[in-house]
C-alpha cells in the first residue's frame, strides 16, 4: 500500500506546488489517514519539499482497524510536553526551503491558526481548502473492497436481527444488539450511531433509540452501518411488525421505494448530483410529500459518513465512476410513522453493469 499513499500525496503536492505552496499541513483526521495510512488521535501530516512527516503524540498501534503508517513517511512521536503536533509541524516547515504553508483552515481553530503563524512568521499561510476531500471522492478498488466488506457485515447483522423475536423489545436494546452483531461479524465498530425507530417514532427524522417497546402493527425503521478498516457504509430498511401492513403503510412504502429506485437508476457517470436528487424527489413531490422530505437524497461514503458528494437540490458537480454514495429517500409523517430505504452503491459505467449495489438486504415490505 505504500505506493498508493505515496501517489496520493504526490497528486496533492503537485496541486499545491502549482498554487505556490511547497509545504502542506494536513490536520483533519480522515485526510491524514487517507494520505498517511493511519491517523492516531491528534496526528498531523506535513508534506514538505524534502520529505513527508507524520507527527503524533503517541506511537501508532499497527492494528489493522487503525491502519498502519506508510513506511515512506518520517514518523515523529512527540513527547507529551511538546504540545500541539500541528505547531511542531509548522516549526519543521519554518526550517525548510518552503516559503508558504498550505493548511486546512476549515479544520483549524482560530487559536491554532494563530499559533502556527507565531512559530513560523516567515511562512505565508495559505488555505488548502477542500483539496483532500475532493481527491477522496473517487475511490480506488482497494477502498471499494473495504466498503464491500463493510456492507456485507451490515447485511449480516441486519439479517440476523430480522430472524429474532422483536415484539416487546425496546428501540435502545435493538440498536445495541445490532452494534454488537456488527463487531461479531468483523467490524471495527459501527460507522455511526445505529438508529432504530418504531411506530410513531419512525415519523421523526433523526430519532434516537428510546425505551419505547416494539408493538404489533408498528413500522420498524432501522439504519446502521459497519466501520471496516476505516471505511464506512450505510443501510436503512423499514418493516412492519407482526401483522399484515395497513393500506396507508403499503402506499407510503411503495412511493418511497419507487423514489429510491429512481435515485439508484440515476447513478451514472456524468449525472449531475442535483439530477440524482431530483429523480427521487419528484416522485415523492408528486405523491404529496414534498414538505416531509430530508434536505438531501444521499451522500458520499468512505473514511467518513456524509462526505462529498452531496446529492441535494443545490449541489454542484457531476458523478464520476468509482464514487460510492448512498441513496436514502424517506418520508416521515409526524405522529403516524415513516419509511426510509437506504442503500450504499458505487457508481459504475453502464458498460460495467451500471451502479454496483453493495447493501443487498431485501427491500420488500416484510411483516416480521
Amino acid at each position: 500500500m505504500s505506493e498508493v499513499f505515496g501517489a496520493r500525496r504526490g497528486r496533492l503536492r503537485d496541486r499545491c506546488t502549482a498554487a505556490g505552496s511547497a509545504a502542506v499541513l494536513i490536520s483533519r483526521p480522515a485526510n491524514v489517514r487517507y494520505l498517511a495510512g493511519t491517523a492516531p488521535p491528534g496526528a498531523v501530516l506535513l508534506l514538505g519539499p524534502d520529505e513527508d512527516a507524520l507527527l503524533c503524540s503517541r506511537t501508532p498501534t499497527g492494528d489493522p482497524a487503525d491502519g498502519r503508517p506508510d513506511e515512506e513517511l518520517r514518523l515523529t512521536v512527540l513527547p507529551t510536553s511538546a504540545g500541539d503536533p500541528a505547531v511542531a509541524a509548522a516549526e519543521l516547515a519554518r526550517n525548510s526551503p518552503a516559503e508558504a504553508l498550505a493548511v486546512e483552515e476549515h479544520h483549524l481553530t482560530v487559536a491554532r491558526h494563530r499559533a502556527l503563524q507565531s512559530v513560523a512568521p516567515r511562512l505565508r499561510i495559505t488555505d488548502l481548502g477542500l483539496a483532500v476531500e475532493q481527491q477522496r471522492i473517487v475511490k480506488d478498488e482497494d477502498e471499494i473492497a473495504c466498503l464491500r466488506i463493510a456492507a456485507e457485515i451490515s447485511d449480516q447483522a441486519l439479517g440476523e436481527l430480522l430472524e429474532s423475536i422483536l415484539v416487546g423489545r425496546t428501540e435502545r436494546h435493538l440498536a445495541l444488539e445490532l452494534e454488537r452483531r456488527l463487531v461479531d461479524h468483523g467490524a471495527d465498530g459501527p460507522a455511526f450511531p445505529t438508529s432504530v425507530a418504531t411506530g410513531p417514532n419512525s415519523g421523526r427524522p433523526g430519532h434516537r433509540p428510546s425505551d419505547r417497546r416494539v408493538e404489533e402493527g408498528d413500522f420498524l425503521s432501522v439504519c446502521l452501518g459497519a466501520n471496516y478498516r476505516g471505511y464506512r457504509c450505510e443501510i436503512g430498511r423499514t418493516f412492519v411488525i407482526g401483522t399484515t401492513p395497513a393500506d396507508w403503510q403499503i402506499e407510503l412504502y411503495e412511493v418511497v421505494f419507487a423514489a429510491q429506485r429512481a435515485g439508484r437508476e440515476a447513478l451514472l457517470p456524468g449525472a449531475a448530483y442535483r439530477e440524482v436528487d431530483r429523480a427521487a424527489r419528484q416522485i415523492l413531490d408528486a405523491a404529496g410529500h414534498g414538505e416531509d422530505l430530508a434536505p438531501r437524497t444521499g451522500h458520499g461514503v468512505g473514511l467518513e459518513i456524509g462526505e462529498d458528494p452531496q446529492l441535494a437540490p443545490a449541489a454542484m458537480g457531476k458523478l464520476d465512476a468509482c464514487v460510492p454514495v448512498t441513496v436514502e429517500p424517506g418520508v416521515h409523517l409526524p405522529g403516524r410513522g415513516g419509511v426510509r430505504i437506504d442503500d450504499t452503491l458505487v457508481v459504475r459505467q453502464e458498460a460495467d453493469g451500471g451502479p454496483e449495489l453493495l447493501t443487498i438486504t431485501t427491500k420488500e415490505l416484510l411483516a416480521l
